[in-house]
């Protein structure tokens, strides 16, 4: 009897031994599982390419903000009217006739990033009663005033709007001429734009002209976080929005063959005029993304010395705008009016000449 107590109770620090090494194990694999990932952290682009992203905190802006300051040292810079909170950066009071930016000292030599904007846009007035917008920028000018946004015009980069103000339409509705329904836009529409230092923002027709693409985003009056995501990747320019509350992004631009330089500076500017909102900035951050290319592709990418959009032509041919439906009638039923005038003349002349040629004859 003793020795199958003792069998039995050796069979049980066995099988105990043999659960707490499988539980270790199971532990330990979990554990470098997790590190793994950690220390890759690795994703994969839109092209398949894979890539590593690392966060820039000398391009980045987060709470409570220390990296602003007027001293050598700091980061980045205010301009304007725009102000610290413990919240965020103000770049405009709901007050008319403001502006203000914040801008980055340090250029960026970065040939891919992303970067992840936190914003708001509040205020008191009512829809179509608001303006006139904030711009994310990339650009080889810095703290300059001017009109585009609070920034200036004719600038070298790339700018991307968040226009909450439809100043061509309210123009047209003046006339009594409205947009299609292909062409109309609805407000707030974020649009990007990549100047050259000779191509002007055209604000009268909410930069149309010049758009690369864009899509609405309502981004006003929100009481949920909204973000814009910008991705530049093997000369890919990529622009998503989160606005819905459910922290997805939406694809809102994807434009390839997009050449941006190295070495400009990272800004973001606001600006009211008649019309007005608070425009605040809440974090921005900016990610290295190391993609990983082959020694024929990094030997075949030439330096970018200015910035310039491939097939730019196709890309506004695409975009602009059609006539509409009643319009395209009434020019094919004159061009084919006109087309069967022409050919009656030229019957009648055609039968007075062989009329005369008879006559000669006889």
């Amino acid at each position: 009897m003793a020795a199958t107590m003792e069998l039995l109770s050796a069979e049980s620090r066995i099988t105990f031994w043999n659960a707490i090494c499988n539980r270790t194990m199971i532990q330990n694999m979990y554990r470098v599982f997790i590190c793994i990932l950690i220390i890759t952290g690795r994703c994969w682009g839109d092209d398949g390419h894979e890539m590593e992203e690392f966060l820039k905190r000398e391009h980045s802006l987060t709470k409570p903000y220390q990296a602003i300051g007027s001293s050598s040292s700091s980061h980045w810079e205010l301009m304007g009217d725009a102000m610290i909170t413990t919240e965020q950066v103000r770049l405009t009071p709901d007050m008319q006739s403001k502006q203000g930016a914040v801008w980055s000292r340090i250029p960026c030599h970065l040939k891919d990033w992303e970067l992840q904007v936190h914003f708001k846009i509040h205020g008191q007035g009512k829809k179509n009663l608001n303006g006139d917008g904030m711009a994310v920028w990339y650009t080889k000018e810095r703290m300059q005033k001017g009109p585009v946004f609070g920034n200036v015009d004719f600038f070298t980069g790339l700018g991307v709007f968040v226009d909450t103000y439809p100043n061509e339409e309210k123009h047209l509705e003046a006339q009594k001429r409205r947009y299609t329904p292909r062409t109309q836009r609805t407000f707030p529409y974020v649009l990007a734009m990549v100047g050259n230092g000779s191509l002007s923002y055209d604000h009268e027709r909410d930069g149309r002209p010049t758009e690369l693409g864009g899509c609405t985003a309502m981004v006003r009056n929100l009481k949920h976080d909204t973000f814009l995501f910008i991705r530049y990747v093997r000369r890919r320019l990529t622009i998503m929005v989160d606005s819905n509350g459910q922290h997805e992004w939406r694809d809102c631009l994807d434009i390839p063959g997009v050449r941006l330089p190295q070495g400009y500076y990272f800004g973001v500017s606001a600006i009211t005029g008649d019309l007005s909102d608070n425009h605040d900035l809440i974090s921005l951050k900016l990610y290295q993304l190391t993609v990983l290319r082959t020694m024929q592709e990094e030997e075949e990418e030439e330096e970018i010395l200015f910035p310039s959009v491939d097939n730019m032509d196709l890309l506004k041919s695409d975009g602009s705008e059609g006539m509409s439906g009643i319009a395209l009638f009434f020019t094919i039923l004159f061009s084919l009016l006109g087309f069967f005038l022409l050919l009656v003349i030229g019957l009648v002349l055609y039968s007075h000449w062989s009329e005369n040629s008879r006559k000669r004859f006889y």
